[in-house]
């Protein structure tokens, strides 16, 4: 169960971390507020729905409703944050942007929010399915401090991130961005987990020790022959009611094993000592520490893939084509490509990378019994308890553990072959190499991949589509056209920018800065079907009454000096030099190439960037 909430936290701080804060919103805030309350409403009435049914009165059918609302509750999130744009109105509690945290904080809450209309309604089945009666606040505060601990370290994370940035430190700012950066923050987040957490969460979780008595001294004589220290808790996890034991902490003075009473009540001292030494099994084989690692994993893996991803997809067409048939807004598609790819990663990587070495982990731990009791015999009863107490779930299928009957089957296997031992201490091995080397590899490979040629597209390309949808969201608007000229000429898409030019100048026909740069096109095409300097000419000295600045000047200079009008061309950029000083160097040449060349045999060659920097200063 909390493998399985930890994801569905991860994809719901995913979602939000994703979600952009709108400029403006969608809605108007009360249209926003009324659409909110519907969906509070839609949520809660499919949680009666589902909690209604006869099955989810046991306890089988009680988690598996819980599981499939709080699935359900993602949706109903996802719906809050576009349709409400949750993140735009959650913005005025990060005082003015200087604790982005705090708005991360309440998006959580709103997820929790949700899942505490859930815990309200679901109450009642849990109270019969475990014999307790809560109130609904004592229940839902129950239930949100036993997840809180799955959240806590992003919580943390985020809040010491933002008061770093408060901090007047230029230094640890340069630092902090640097290469060293996301290293210090994660030595930071190992710290709080090995020393912070576990002490946190067993407090969150409201373990007691295990009272003094023959039991308690048993088991620490048990520990001691095992070389291991660690503090023995009860764990009333589901009213204690739950057959299942844990342990948490990488430090040895900070270090708990959770045995809940009905594992207790349940289990003889040999089977006690056979779930110890699973548990202690996770502490020498340093599955604590490898679980820490294998999350930094992610982040890493997020870190070097994420940007490259997100630019590879980007410069596809396929994106830009939808974007221009206006079937969907641009900063949707630039939203979804981002989030999609990250998201479809994330939940790969826990449910099937992670997954895989949590399975292969608790079976490493299973194994670990034969090292301190020399049989299996006792943890192997121990399953077989639990399964049948637990509703028959033997042969139930598991994404983080092995199912009870495949975790036997490989005990009894290894009590005829005690050689499987050793080969599934070689497979994690092995498996942990080589998920070292893969992702060393994947570090070297993205190197390779051309990032800032494809952001170059993907920016041409967007920029694009966004002058396209402002256009047709404003027909009457001549500034969209021409930049999207300007942007045709800097891909050199020279009869797309030619046609932008002239639908800009047909609603605006007196606007110097079209009149300029068509006049500027019409000059130095390289495509001699669209060259015209008798119009170009027309078009500059127009422009130049209207706006006499420099590098219209130069425009109308080298319409001249394209009709064969040299003296005034010279003139005309002379008057440049006058009007825009601080490029007399580049007007003085312009000068020269008029005296000493004739424009018909200068374009012959394909013209340089000197021949288009007139057109170009005016965007």
């Amino acid at each position: 169960m909390i493998y399985t909430n930890l994801l569905i936290f991860l994809v719901a701080i995913f979602l939000f971390s994703m979600d952009a804060a709108a400029e403006a919103p969608l809605l108007p805030g009360w249209l926003a507020a009324i659409v909110c309350v519907m969906l509070l409403a839609g949520y809660d009435r499919l949680c009666r729905y589902i909690f209604a049914r006869k099955d989810a009165f046991v306890s089988a059918g009680y988690f598996r409703a819980e599981r499939t609302l709080m699935i359900g509750a993602l949706f109903f999130f996802l719906a809050t944050l576009y349709l409400c744009d949750a993140k735009y109105y959650l913005a005025v509690f990060s005082f003015g942007n200087r604790l982005p945290a705090m708005v991360n904080f309440f998006g959580l809450a709103l997820f929790l929010a949700y899942l505490s209309l859930m815990w309200r309604i679901g109450r009642i089945n849990y109270g019969k399915v475990f014999g307790r009666r809560y109130p609904a606040a004592v229940f839902i505060g129950s239930n949100i401090k036993s997840n809180l601990p799955i959240v806590l370290p992003w919580v943390v994370l985020s809040l010491l991130y933002d008061l770093t940035a408060l901090v007047p430190s230029p230094p640890l700012h340069a630092l902090l961005a640097s290469q060293w950066g996301d290293l210090i923050f994660f030595s930071v987040f190992l710290l709080f987990v090995m020393f912070f957490f576990p002490p946190l969460v067993r407090r969150l979780w409201g373990c007691e020790k295990l009272p003094e008595g023959p039991l308690k001294e048993h088991l620490t004589r048990f520990c001691s022959r095992q070389q291991f220290s660690a503090e023995l808790y009860l764990w009333p996890l589901f009213e204690g009611q739950a057959l299942t034991a844990g342990v948490m902490g990488i430090v040895p003075g900070l270090r708990y094993v959770l045995l809940t009473p009905a594992i207790i009540e349940t289990m003889s001292l040999a089977e006690l000592e056979a779930v110890m030494a699973h548990e202690i099994g996770h502490v020498k084989k340093g599955h604590l520490l490898l679980y820490v690692l294998l999350i930094g994993g992610f982040s890493v893996l997020t870190a070097i893939l994420a940007q490259p991803l997100i630019y590879l997809l980007l410069s596809r067409e396929f994106f830009y084509s939808v974007m221009a048939k206006g079937q969907v807004s641009p900063d949707t598609v630039l939203t979804l490509a981002g989030a999609v790819p990250l998201l479809i990663v994330m939940i790969i990587y826990f449910r099937y990378i992670f997954g895989y070495f949590i399975r292969n982990f608790e079976r490493q731990a299973d194994l670990h019994v034969f090292s301190v009791l020399g049989s299996s015999h006792a943890l192997i009863s121990a399953f077989e308890k639990i399964a049948a107490l637990s509703g028959d779930i033997r042969d139930k299928p598991s994404w983080h553990h092995f199912g009870l009957g495949e975790r036997i089957a490989c005990l009894e296997k290894s009590e005829k072959d005690p050689e499987n031992i050793g080969r599934h201490n070689r497979k994690v091995r092995y498996s942990l190499i080589g998920y070292v080397v893969i992702l060393a590899t994947l570090v070297g490979l993205v190197q390779l991949i051309p990032t800032a040629q494809l952001a170059r597209q993907y920016e041409e390309s967007f920029a694009e589509v966004v002058l396209l949808e402002k256009a047709r969201q404003e027909p009457e608007k001549a500034l969209w056209k021409r930049l999207l000229g300007d942007l045709m000429v800097s891909r050199q898409l020279e009869a797309k920018a030619f046609e932008a030019y002239e639908q800009a100048l047909a609603l605006e026909p007196a606007n110097p800065e079209i009149m300029n740069n068509l006049a500027w096109l019409l000059l130095t095409s390289v495509d001699p079907s669209l060259r015209d300097p008798g119009r170009a000419l027309t078009l500059a000295r127009s422009a130049v009454i209207i706006q006499p600045r420099g590098y219209i000047f130069d425009t109308l200079a080298t319409a001249y000096w394209a009709n064969d009008l040299v003296e005034e061309a010279v003139a005309s950029e002379r008057q440049a030099i006058i009007a825009d000083p601080g490029q007399r160097k580049y007007y003085q040449a312009q000068i020269e190439r008029f005296i000493r060349h004739n424009y018909q045999e200068t374009l012959k060659r394909r013209p340089g960037t000197d021949d288009r920097a007139g057109g170009n200063r005016s965007t």
